[in-house]
């Protein structure tokens, strides 16, 4: 008895387009699983449609989809099977997608990872001088702090761009990385807090005008501050 030929297609859906081989004798329910795995699509929730090139769409579709053949619908070699979601059903949304991560001692354990190599090559904080070199860098960011004149209440210039009143000079456990940041209160509300950072509160500011940023970025100076007549529209316009 002769095997029916496979018959490459092209799938398509709102993230896939890609071309595979099918076999005639598979049924619809064969076929959906396999679709599921290629679109993400679940099998229960797929529509799928023929596309030919006379804009004519087939739905394929069957009372019995676990009897009905594909090659009933596929006969034609690079047709298009579209696959999208039936009407009613809706892709989930990613928060409730299960996800499965893995235990931190199981990742620790394993072999060829990112961390084994960090271990076995002494690399970053398992250098055993880590340490003392983050100790130097806090030191040298504190030294830049100084040497600019960066104090509290000194006019400043962000990056050359924004103006504003360093307010702050000191630790922020909230942001990432050791060393000191400095707070400024922005003279327009070009800013992304109030002073405040996850509920602790560093300097008064009015909202969307305090910043907080590296010392390397700040440039002390007789930074005049603009008045309200001078944003006059542009505020207007926020």
């Amino acid at each position: 008895m002769e095997t029916p030929r496979d018959i490459p297609v092209r799938i398509t859906s709102a993230t896939v387009n890609a071309e595979r081989r099918i076999t005639p004798s598979w049924s619809i329910a064969q076929l959906k699983d396999k679709l599921e795995l290629i679109t993400g699509i679940p099998n229960a929730s797929q529509r799928l449609t023929l596309q030919h090139a006379t804009d004519q769409e087939v739905v394929i579709e069957a009372d019995d989809e676990d009897q009905m053949q594909v090659g009933r619908f596929v006969q034609t070699a690079y047709t298009e099977i579209k696959v999208t979601y039936k009407t009613g059903a809706a892709a989930p949304k990613i928060a409730d997608v299960p996800k499965w991560v893995m235990p931190t001692e199981v990742y620790s354990a394993r072999p060829s990872t990112v961390l084994a190599y960090k271990k076995a090559h002494q690399v970053g904080r398992f250098d055993p001088a880590a340490p003392e070199i983050r100790e130097q860098k806090v030191a040298q960011m504190w030294k830049e702090v100084e040497e600019r004149g960066i104090t509290a209440n000194a006019r400043c210039c962000i990056s050359g761009t924004r103006h504003g009143t360093i307010r702050y000079v000191g630790l922020v456990p909230e942001l990432d990385g050791p060393g000191p940041w400095v707070g400024i209160e922005l003279d327009e509300p070009t800013g992304k807090n109030d002073g405040s950072l996850n509920g602790t509160h560093y300097f008064d500011a009015k909202p969307s005008t305090g910043v907080f940023v590296r010392e390397k970025r700040v440039e002390v100076g007789r930074f005049g501050m603009l008045l309200e007549e001078d944003l006059g529209s542009d505020l207007e316009e926020l």
